[in-house]
């Protein structure tokens, strides 16, 4: 002890300290050893069974081993953190970069999908269906368990998401329709993916948007499983046709793709923190390569009914998510939602689903023409919300900045 005291030398000398028969009963556990009657109120001493070490804010650390020799120096463990952290930021830059060109790529696939459809031959519904579990899992990975409950007991929030779902959209759809005077069976079919119920890719532009992606989840789920109902009877009282919606299979259908993948990211969050940590850097860039392919392969699909149909079909897609985007927002503002709410709900009113507007174009219409607005939809809102998704992802609402 008289050696570690040696190396701070006090102007009234090095006082004595003096341990009572107590202090030998320390077994494992440290104990302070104040010095600030003898020596100015910085340094500190702890006392280890084997180690003395002496600890000052602005001073190296002194350590003596357990051979007694008094060592003085300064740690430098840092490098090996420092390169560390020096690849995890590059990494976190590249994928935010990726994700900030969001619009880029989508359309990029688009294009890619109109001039050169062979490009997304490998491309399969199996495949489709597993892109979007995987990148479903990533987000619910951004989402606690408490995130759902919270999102369940948004009763206000869910309530307005469904209503203006099923009134923006249908609505906006007629009067498009009748506004340029579409043919028949181009009509039909903008009405009928305008009464479709909130597509997957909502889920994904919500969380590049850094939206409220539970609350996201939720109105999916919701405008999903009311579509039983809801799509056959506004289809019937607008377009004039009635058609069937395969209740089962869109319940399978969100319970596969949306809510038990969400779920099980959630849990993973819950119980397996280091694992989330580590790949939830790679979910950014892979949701948006993952709709910039779906998109790609929607258009390819029907790439050339899109480029027989003419402008008219393009401009009355482009007119109808518009739209949505558009009043989904206004009207959430007007009823008093926050900022993040609103743009939450501007995205699922503004994106269809419209896979199952082609299915069921396909399935209840004599006219293969039909199918062609619920191809050009999936395209217009995808490129519509990767733009919104750009913008927003830069610009935090007032309420989270402070």
């Amino acid at each position: 002890m008289q050696a570690l005291l040696a190396c701070f030398p006090h102007p009234h000398g090095n006082p004595l300290l003096k341990f009572n028969s107590q202090s030998q009963r320390l077994n494992s556990l440290p104990t302070l050893i104040s010095t600030s009657k003898f020596f100015p109120p910085q340094p500190q001493i702890f006392l280890y069974p084997s180690s003395f070490v002496l600890n000052t804010p602005k001073s190296p650390t002194i350590r003596a081993p357990k051979h007694g020799q008094v060592r003085c120096g300064i740690s430098s463990n840092g490098n090996t953190s420092n390169e560390k952290k020096g690849v995890k930021e590059w990494f976190e830059v590249c994928g935010e970069a990726l994700s900030n060109a969001f619009p880029l790529w989508v359309t990029l696939g688009c294009v890619l999908g109109l001039v050169r459809p062979n490009c997304f031959s490998w491309v399969t519904p199996r495949l489709n269906i597993v892109g979007l579990t995987i990148i479903m899992v990533g987000m619910g990975m951004t989402l606690t368990l408490d995130d759902l409950r919270g999102a369940l007991s948004m009763n206000k929030e869910v309530l307005s998401g469904f209503v203006l779902q099923y009134s923006v959209m249908p609505l906006s759809g007629f009067f498009v329709s009748k506004l340029l005077n579409l043919p028949s069976h181009y009509a039909a079919g903008l009405i009928l993916v305008a009464c479709c119920p909130g597509g997957t890719a909502s889920n994904l532009v919500t969380y590049l948007a850094r939206g409220n992606v539970a609350l996201s989840v939720i109105m999916t789920a919701a405008s999903t499983l009311t579509a039983v109902v809801m799509t056959p009877l506004l289809t019937a009282k607008l377009a004039g046709k009635y058609v069937a919606v395969d209740g089962s299979g869109l319940l399978i259908s969100t319970l596969q793709v949306v809510l038990l993948p969400v779920l099980a990211g959630a849990l993973l969050n819950q119980y397996f923190q280091p694992l989330v940590k580590l790949v939830s850097r790679l979910m950014p860039p892979m949701a948006v390569a993952t709709v910039a392919i779906l998109c790609g392969n929607a258009i390819a699909q029907s790439s050339s009914a899109i480029l027989m149909s003419g402008g008219q079909v393009i401009l009355a897609s482009s007119l109808l998510h518009a739209s949505g985007f558009f009043f989904g927002y206004i009207l959430a503002r007007m009823l008093g939602l926050d900022v993040t709410t609103s743009r939450t709900i501007s995205i699922e009113v503004g994106m269809q689903n419209s896979v199952l507007g082609i299915v069921l174009a396909t399935q209840h219409f004599g006219d293969p023409l039909t199918v062609v607005p619920c191809a050009i939809s999936s395209v217009c809102h995808n490129i519509f919300g990767s733009i919104l998704a750009g913008i927003w992802r830069h610009s935090a609402p007032a309420e989270k900045k402070d």
